[in-house]
């Protein structure tokens, strides 16, 4: 069965930055454990077992598929690219967050508050 993209959100706070660790090309599970942490400024740290549980749902919901022909040295890493259903799937839960915080922060102004 094919998801529509919007029924795809919201993702969640893993999903999303593996998705995101993975927008500008093929990566392996270590790569984006370390580009999460730093994207996040160390408050999202994904072990091993998570990072591996999502990259499988990744895979079955289409979002992510293995990298073909990728170089490595140590050919026991598997890489991951992002497939286009996963990059349209990303930008729409980007468009889904900036509508909450404007809406968030609309809300607040309109009551007097500071944002």
């Amino acid at each position: 069965m094919r998801e529509n993209v919007q029924d795809m959100l919201p993702l969640t706070e893993a999903f999303y930055y593996i998705l995101v660790a993975l927008y500008p090309g093929d990566a392996h599970g270590y790569a984006m454990m370390q580009d999460v942490e730093q994207m996040s400024g160390g408050r999202v740290r994904i072990g091993a077992g998570t990072l591996y549980t999502a990259l499988s749902t990744l895979q079955k919901k289409g979002l992510i598929d293995n990298a073909p022909g990728a170089d490595s040295t140590d050919s026991r890493r598997k890489h991951y690219t992002i497939t286009a259903r996963g990059r349209l799937v990303l930008l729409a839960e980007m468009e889904r967050m900036e509508e909450l915080l404007g809406s968030g922060r609309a809300a607040i102004e309109r009551l007097g508050g500071d944002v």
